[in-house]
């Protein structure tokens, strides 16, 4: 058994990790995907052509507690990780008593880059890992002999998982197959629970469904057309990306360990059909093989795999492997996050523009914001309108009070964000200076190119801007 000492110490280190993490969450620029998601949570809905709607909401409550700042759209993220590691460690022991299981798997989860990165930005991640996470740790309290109510749990969480990616659908798939695989837990099909608990996340999901309904399945179609994509020229390369990008960004022993934690897990449960050990490999071993599919026709964004690893770690400390492995596993983890930390806060390394990905995503946008701001003041203009997603959510976080920033993309005509009139008005047009086609003539008269502006200190493309006078009506977008 665990003692107090250890839990004590495991309680304090996350304590002074989760103020690390918020410190650097309020330090570094939203990255354009986050300011996309905070022009969602202005504009709140069942569903978006992405994602549904749970980044939406924790960026909601997180600026409704400290404001419109970058704190504010990533404060749950912090806080999430420090709750979903204690229930990582409390699965982890009631799946492996008398063991160091639970404080190895801590250890390991947060040692890795996908959750030390991935707690200081918001994306829909964020809430699917602490949903899986705690959808985990019920099960895992079914595994070692609980009652009925885990079921009921599991099936809340399950569900608000659903509501966070669809990716969560794989959760599903495997507890589905832990409980008909698995005899030791096959019985509780005759009880009322489990199917109450599909009930649960049924309701839960519902709302996101019926959105998708009002608009021709749109998210579903979005997500579920990914399945069909299959270029086998390619997909020695996709693999290679795959596997290289999980051993950077789980780190190399974290990454390691798991992997030999998948494999006992895997020979136990195929040889003794033990609930623990196949219910991490439930949970790990089927989305793996999900996006080594995928990896078949296209690439696999490295944080997509991260819902395999709370099961993992679990699996790594079940192992009967020596301290110092996952000590010092845990020691590289925690140094290279480090260094990613202090290079996203303060450019620690002083890299050139174009080698450093870090400055690529997050810096620069409020000088953009400025020349942008500059050429519309000079020409007078009522408006600045925004081509691509990314850009005009960034120009929203970032343009002064008043500057009125409205979208081109169709993927605003799917929210409840207001229609601004621009007929007869105005307005400078940014988009992508490497485009060769007009301006759409549909939407813009008297187009005149005016100038072009970089982001400073960050590698990408030059921005056309235009003096433009508009047609009709685009989405405005919420600013600070």
């Amino acid at each position: 058994m665990v003692s107090a000492h250890p839990m004590r110490g495991l309680a304090g280190g996350l304590a002074v990790l989760t103020l690390v993490r918020l410190v650097v969450a309020a330090r570094v620029p939203l990255a354009p995907d986050e300011t996309y998601y905070w022009v969602w949570s202005h504009a709140l809905a069942f569903g978006y052509l992405d994602h549904p709607p749970m980044v939406a909401l924790w960026i909601r409550a997180g600026t409704a507690v400290l404001g419109q700042t970058a704190l504010g759209v990533r404060l749950l993220g912090p806080l999430a990780a420090a709750l979903a590691s204690w229930m990582l460690f409390d699965a982890a022991r009631v799946l492996f008593p008398w063991t160091r299981a639970g404080v190895a798997a801590v250890m390991l989860l947060n040692a890795s880059l996908l959750l030390g990165v991935g707690t200081v930005i918001m994306t829909p991640d964020s809430p699917l890992l602490f949903f899986w996470t705690a959808t985990l740790w019920a099960m895992a309290r079914i595994a070692a002999g609980g009652g009925g109510f885990w079921w009921l749990a599991g099936g809340l969480f399950g569900g608000l998982a659903l509501d966070s990616k669809y990716t969560a659908l794989l959760l599903w798939t495997g507890v589905g197959l832990w409980v008909l695989l698995v005899p030791a837990v096959r019985p509780w099909l005759r009880r009322w629970q489990p199917w109450a608990a599909c009930g649960i996340g049924f309701l839960m999901f519902a709302p996101v469904l019926a959105w998708n309904a009002m608009h021709g399945w749109a998210g579903l179609a979005r997500q579920g057309g990914r399945v069909e994509d299959w270029r086998p020229a390619r997909a020695v390369g996709f693999l290679a990306e795959l596997v290289g990008g999980q051993i950077g960004l789980a780190t190399p022993l974290v990454w390691g360990l798991c992997m030999a934690g998948l494999m006992v897990a895997a020979r136990r449960a195929w040889r003794q059909r033990d609930p623990a050990w196949s219910l991490l490999v439930a949970l790990s071993l089927p989305p793996l093989l999900v996006f080594v599919q995928h990896a078949l026709g296209d690439r696999v964004q490295g944080n997509w795999p991260a819902i395999i690893y709370p099961a993992l770690v679990i699996a790594a400390g079940g192992v009967a492997i020596s301290r110092r492995w996952w000590i010092g596993a845990s020691a590289l983890g925690f140094a290279i996050t480090a260094l990613v930390y202090g290079q996203a806060a303060s450019g620690l390394l002083p890299l050139p523009p174009r080698l450093d990905p870090i400055a690529a995503r997050l810096w620069g946008w409020d000088g953009l914001a400025q020349q942008i701001e500059a050429s519309r003041a000079a020409t007078g203009a009522d408006y600045v309108a925004v081509e691509g997603y990314g850009l005009g959510s960034e120009l929203a976080w970032w343009m002064p009070a008043g500057t009125r920033v409205v979208g081109t993309d169709e993927r605003w005509m799917l929210t409840t964000l207001p229609v601004v009139p621009i007929e007869g008005k105005p307005g400078v047009l940014v988009r992508d200076a490497r485009r060769a086609d007009p301006p759409d003539p549909a939407m813009w008269v008297d187009v005149q190119r005016i100038g072009t502006v970089r982001r400073v200190g960050a590698a990408g493309p030059d921005f056309a801007v235009f003096r433009v006078m508009g047609v009709g009506g685009l989405v405005g977008l919420p600013g600070r």
